[in-house]
């Protein structure tokens, strides 16, 4: 049964899915109403991203050392202020500032989302518990985009950005009806906070994440060409193949805090990446086959949002002495690999190859998350033995000396 106090981490997923993802829907509506490009509309879903990386450890880092609930609410205002100024955003310049600005809270939020579930899961649960913020993410693709496109199309795409502000502040008001109020963790300077930096594990992890993630994206943000262009799929048919990722999404979140709960994070993460090469090198040599470009389609959104519940597990295990700030780190670094996957994708089209050559780049970036998921697991088993040979001598300098037998 799903627990109560969760279903605001949820919430505020799934506003922060919907004015993310909704973006690439609603652009010509809203390069028309402000009187500017397609791709100069195109830098609005930059100034985002921007702000994602920008605000998630630095927010977090200012509030360490609060109540988490109340750093939760403080969150979903802010992004509720900033969605409402989009709306009413007069010109291009302010709306620029303000996509800025409603990026600002979103890393921070899951950040420190990822660690309130944590406290709150049930043991042995801690990874399907993250798994339920991050379905709000997953559901806003699957209802909130679509929904929000449609009314951007039929009425006003302002309307979309004022829809997301009410979003906003009905997680804060769930927030403070239904998750108890959480200690907050001991803090003791941000010099102490910034030493997290010094555990390679930590940026091992953020290396999966901003560069084994990166596959995905590039995969991701040239999906719609390769389905039409090489596959033959009608414009027509993208929002229902767009809908089978979303889908695939939502289970995939689900299906990896299983697996990361069942296993340790690392061997779990590892079979999802491994898995996630295999896939985007599917997508690539099956690109002209309808039926399997669907069913890769919801195979590879699944495998792409399973790897987050178990990679925010390690984030927060490797960041101890500042786990708001550690856990944060994992949005910014999903947004790194959202720019970096759609920049290296990119490349091999500009050199004139075909739409799945990204395919080829996507695979290579996700099995450098295979080789980083790899030593990072290699690291874990050499420590264990390491500990296990320290105790083993300590107990055996412990034993008393027996004197020989008369």
């Amino acid at each position: 049964m799903i627990k109560k106090s969760l279903l605001p981490l949820a919430l505020g997923g799934f506003g922060i899915g919907m004015t993310e993802f909704v973006m690439m829907g609603i652009l010509p509506d809203i390069a028309r109403g402000l009187q500017i490009t397609i791709p100069q509309a195109g830098y609005l879903i930059t100034a985002y991203a921007l702000g994602v990386v920008v605000g998630a450890p630095t927010l977090v880092t200012i509030v360490a050392g609060r109540p988490p609930r109340t750093v939760l609410i403080w969150f979903m205002l802010m992004f509720a202020v900033f969605n409402a100024m989009s709306a009413f955003a007069p010109n291009f310049e302010t709306m620029m500032a303000s996509r800025f600005l409603a990026g600002l809270p979103h890393g921070a939020f899951f950040g420190v989302g990822a660690v309130v579930a944590s406290r709150l899961a049930e043991p042995g649960k801690t990874a399907a518990a993250m798994a339920m913020m991050f379905t709000g993410l997953t559901l806003a693709n699957v209802l909130g985009v679509p929904l929000g496109t449609w009314i951007g199309h039929a009425f006003d795409w302002r309307m979309v950005f004022l829809i997301v502000a009410v979003i906003g502040l009905l997680t804060m008001w769930s927030l403070y009806q239904w998750v108890p109020p959480i200690a907050p963790s001991k803090r003791t300077g941000l010099m102490q906070d910034l030493r997290i930096f010094r555990h390679l594990d930590l940026w091992l992890a953020l290396g999966i994440v901003s560069i084994g993630t990166g596959g995905f994206f590039a995969w991701f943000s040239y999906i719609a060409p390769l389905l039409t262009d090489v596959t033959g799929f009608s414009t027509s048919a993208l929002p229902l193949i767009m809908t089978a990722v979303g889908v695939g999404m939502t289970v995939g979140v689900q299906f990896g805090g299983y697996l990361a709960d069942k296993f340790h994070p690392l061997p779990a993460l590892l079979i999802l990446m491994v898995s996630m090469v295999v896939l985007l090198l599917c997508n690539g040599l099956m690109a002209e086959s309808k039926i399997a470009m669907v069913v890769l389609a919801f195979l590879t959104g699944a495998n792409a949002l399973a790897i987050g519940p178990p990679v925010q597990v390690l984030l927060i295990e490797h960041s101890r002495e500042a786990e708001m700030l550690g856990s944060s780190l994992g949005q910014a670094g999903f947004n790194v690999g959202n720019a970096l996957g759609a920049l290296l994708g990119g490349i091999p089209l500009t050199l004139g190859f075909a739409y799945t050559a990204p395919q080829w780049v996507a695979a290579a970036m996700a099995l450098c998350g295979v080789v980083l998921t790899a030593l990072m697991l290699t690291r874990r088993r050499w420590k264990a033995r390491e500990l296990a040979r320290t105790v083993e001598r300590m107990l055996g300098e412990a034993q008393p000396a027996t004197s020989p037998p008369a």
